[in-house]
């Protein structure tokens, strides 16, 4: 079951830049590699936070909502990777990008990525990577998972890798040390590219642990408890700032200010408190992009 359940988290991870083409209303995959052309429909990027078909389901009332403020068509471009869409938003290749917090400190960080909001839930711009196991397992800290299997989510999450990286630096460890290998000589970690992925990895015992975002696994309470109940959290860090939106350093000024106040206003009708309210999310707000040192010391102190 191990195996067969392996082979398929694979096949879905590596399908995942390439998603069938979808029509919602005046929105769409695109999948193509020349994405500008002579489109000029408004392009936003979803990086694999979670899984593309669940991207779809969370996205695609918001996304809506934007579209109609707008009075513009917009374009869904989903990719597997988080560097992927860095490379997108430095090239100008979309308008718009929702893009986990290790890589928008990445991006501005190298070529000048630009916060315009966002989310909070329960009062918080904050969330937190879980590091979760099995249900029935013994394991209670971190240091029971020493040689086990262990999923990470993409090179640079956040919570989904930098920081169970930046834990075991601090006993002079690294996920090659720790972890291991097996007898093949290949890591006893992996990765799924999306949270999602690693929540349902560690339930169906594909993995002993994983290192989540924790408004995926609060969002899977309600859309997928099956999953979660076969799940346990050992450890809970620090909190960090939320994922941003984000636009490119040379957007056009124009654009910038007409999107975020569509977003930061998004809770004062009641078409937009449904929407939000339905992804779980009081509202968007602004931050400074001071909010994000501690994922820059992190970062900086593993490398």
């Amino acid at each position: 079951m191990k195996t067969i359940l392996l082979i398929i988290l694979t096949s879905a991870i590596i399908s995942s830049g390439c998603i069938e083409k979808t029509e919602m209303l005046n929105l769409s995959i695109v999948k193509e590699p020349d994405i500008r052309g002579n489109d000029t429909a408004i392009k936003v990027a979803i990086s694999s936070v979670i899984s593309p078909k669940e991207s779809i389901n969370y996205y695609e009332g918001l996304i809506q909502y934007i579209s109609s403020k707008l009075g513009r068509p917009i374009k869904i471009i989903h990719r597997r990777t988080y560097q992927e869409i860095n490379d997108m938003v430095k090239k100008g290749e979309i308008d718009f990008a929702f893009v986990c917090s290790g890589p928008y400190v990445e991006g501005n960080d190298e070529f000048g990525m630009k916060l315009l909001v966002v989310p909070e839930s329960y009062g918080k711009n904050t969330y937190y990577s879980y590091i979760i196991v099995p249900r029935n397992s013994n394991y209670t800290n971190l240091s029971d998972l020493r040689g086990k299997r262990f999923a990470f989510t993409d090179p640079l999450s956040n919570t989904g890798w930098l920081y169970p990286a930046y834990r075991l630096s601090l006993i002079n460890e690294t996920p090659e040390s720790f972890f291991g290998a097996d007898e093949k000589f290949r890591n006893n970690f992996f990765y799924t590219y999306s949270h999602d992925n690693s929540i349902i990895a560690v339930a169906e015992g594909v993995a002993e642990g994983a290192a989540v975002n924790s408004r995926v696994y609060e969002y899977m309470k309600f859309e997928k408890p099956d999953i979660i109940q076969q799940t346990r959290i050992i450890e809970v860090s620090q909190p960090f700032a939320n994922p941003p939106v984000v636009v490119s350093g040379d957007v056009d000024p124009l654009f910038e200010q007409r999107l975020k106040d569509i977003f930061l206003n998004m809770d004062k009708d009641e078409e937009g408190k449904k929407i939000l309210s339905r992804i779980m999310i009081d509202r968007f707000v602004t931050l400074n992009d001071s909010n994000y040192d501690p994922i820059r010391e992190m970062r900086n102190s593993i490398k």
